[in-house]
């Protein structure tokens, strides 16, 4: 039986091509079907206890021969293992009856039920959760450690997702590229295969069901980093075609250093979205102009109580003194509804999503807003950067004075707001005349927009920022920053397309916060076009009638070499 050619689109977080035979990751160990309830919580706490020592320390010693970088992530991982928190957790579940594998299982399930709904960086701190806990069953079940199989041939790795652990001990001359089901482009899996060169694309549809039954016949499977793009049974004409697009990728990103601008000299800020002062230090590496989006959620979430004003001042210094001189933007607090803290529970909603959260949440809890705030100002005090502050989930000209008369009270002298909802979007003008800039959270505006859920994977089409209703808001929200002479910026995922970066320029956006990685394909890709171009592009995409037209008319107009970064 013939293997049937396929393509499969992902998203490329490591550059680069390659081809070879397929290896797939066998499935972790699950819970035991067999294991009685508990009964002796003492016992069986004590097993737990043991079993989470026993993979911080394995992970540790995994830390001892890895690269400067992967121990940094080897020795975060060890620490969720650590994590009180979490054990307590397992207890909880292990008094409610549960079985220790089963306590485990459910216990890690609700704290990455908690890091999704918090989304960016701390949803994609999942696979490392997950990895705790597969390593923990598998040493209270006497099983053999869960991970990638010993490698006989250079292959491509398939997984559905691949834990840190893990990639950090791969051989780039064995592992020749990465393809996974799940995962993010700022995942620990996607920060160590671009350090290690290994080609590597995440969220590639089907790339499971349809490479077990390649790998037994034998089939080959070649993947572009770049583009996120996986060839089942690849031909040698796609081969040939990968490798002329790596190496035009390359020769295009050789040159690829500088503040951002068009190919007539209009200026759009390339900055970086992070979560942590760890992803503060990586970010900074990179040739950013500085972080577009700091979220500050990680700092509050899983804890019994707030963090303190000078836990929170030592943090925000460190983020603070990695960028130097560049410009740092925070996001204050976005919690509350479907982020929910135990120590600012507002209860139940009938509908998470349009609920009290954000600005909701902090006007009512003012504490958490004033400590917040005091922290920003002590930490830039400290290190004279160059902070902006914006609230989330801003909807209206009340709530857009409100936050900027609290963050001009703490001495914070740049302040703006998110632009997520289409409220804010519409009135765009107004809610600017009392505030100095505005970014724009694509994800949740065009969730917003279309009324589907972000976390609902079947509707993500309608999710798409190609749809020209959401263009449409984007664009009325740059009007206003044009009618008020404010700044208008993006930070959602969108920032990162090298192609709809051009639209956004068009459409009047001023700066674009993406994952580190992307930003050399989007500087390069703005140094193709002109501004006139750019504003044409955004003007067919406006008038197009779906998502896919909107695309399709943009990459009629875009510069050829825009393919190869893509």
């Amino acid at each position: 039986m013939t293997v049937e050619h396929r393509v499969l689109l992902g998203i490329g977080v490591s550059a680069g091509t390659a081809h070879g035979a397929i290896a797939v990751v066998s499935p972790a160990p699950t819970v035991d079907p067999n294991e009685p309830k508990t009964t002796d919580v003492e016992a069986a706490t004590e097993t737990v206890s043991q079993a989470l020592e026993s993979v911080s320390d394995m992970l540790y010693e995994r830390a001892e021969n890895a690269s400067e970088k992967a121990q940094e992530i080897l020795k975060a991982t060890a620490k969720m293992a650590h994590d009180r928190g979490l054990k307590k957790a397992i207890v909880n579940e292990l008094k409610g009856g549960a079985g220790i594998t089963r306590a485990i299982t459910d216990a890690v399930q609700k704290y990455v039920d908690m890091f999704i709904k918090l989304g960016g960086y701390m949803a994609e701190r999942a696979t490392d959760l997950y990895d705790v806990r597969d390593r923990t069953i598998a040493v209270v079940r006497g099983l053999p450690m869960p991970g990638i199989p010993q490698l006989t041939e250079p292959s491509i790795i398939v997984a559905r997702d691949l834990a840190p652990a893990e990639t950090a001990t791969l051989d780039p001359d064995f592992a020749l590229g990465i393809a996974i089901a799940e995962g993010g482009p700022t995942s620990h899996t996607a920060i160590l295969a671009a350090q290690l060169g290994i080609p590597a694309a995440v969220r590639v549809g089907q790339i499971l069901e349809l490479a077990g039954p390649a790998q037994e016949q034998g089939a080959k499977i070649a993947i572009d980093g770049g583009v996120g793009e996986v060839i089942i049974a690849p031909s040698d004409e796609d081969i040939a075609l990968l490798k002329e697009r790596s190496e035009r990728r390359e020769a295009a990103l050789a040159d690829s250093h500088g503040i951002g601008l068009t190919y007539d000299g209009h200026k759009i800020a390339l900055l970086a979205n992070i979560g942590t002062a760890e992803d503060a230090q990586r970010a900074a590496e990179y040739d950013v102009e500085g972080a577009g989006l700091f979220r500050t959620e990680f700092l509050f979430m899983g804890r019994e109580s707030a963090p303190s004003v000078a836990e929170q001042t030592e943090v925000y210094t460190q983020v603070f003194r990695a960028f130097g001189d560049r410009r740092v933007t925070v996001r204050t607090l976005d919690a509350g509804a479907d982020k929910p803290l135990k120590f600012a529970d507002l209860g139940e909603e009938e509908n998470p999503a349009l609920g009290r959260r954000g600005i909701r949440l902090t006007r009512i809890r003012e504490d958490l807003m004033d400590a917040q705030l005091e922290a920003l100002a002590a930490a830039q005090k400290a290190t004279g950067a160059d902070v902006r502050v914006m609230a989330p989930m801003i909807a209206t000209t009340e709530e857009a004075k409100w936050f900027a008369d609290k963050a001009h009270a703490a001495g914070l002298t740049s302040v703006g707001v998110m632009i997520e909802v289409p409220a804010a979007a519409i009135n765009a003008a107004t809610i600017l005349s009392h505030v100095d800039f505005a970014s724009i959270g694509t994800n949740d505006l065009a969730q917003y927009t279309m009324a589907a859920d972000r976390m609902q994977g079947e509707l993500a089409s309608l999710l798409d920022v190609w749809q020209p209703a959401v263009l449409r808001m984007i664009r009325k929200a740059c009007q206003g920053g044009t009618a008020t002479g404010k700044y208008v910026g993006v930070c959602g995922e969108a920032g990162g397309d090298p192609l709809l970066a051009l639209v956004l320029t068009g459409l009047g956006v001023q700066s674009l916060s993406m994952a580190p990685p992307k930003v050399g394909a989007v500087r390069v890709s703005l140094k193709l076009h002109d501004l006139s171009t750019c504003q044409q592009m955004a003007a067919y995409a406006l008038d197009a009638p779906t998502a896919k037209d909107a695309r399709a008319a943009v990459e009629a107009l875009v510069h050829p070499d825009v393919k190869f970064l893509m």
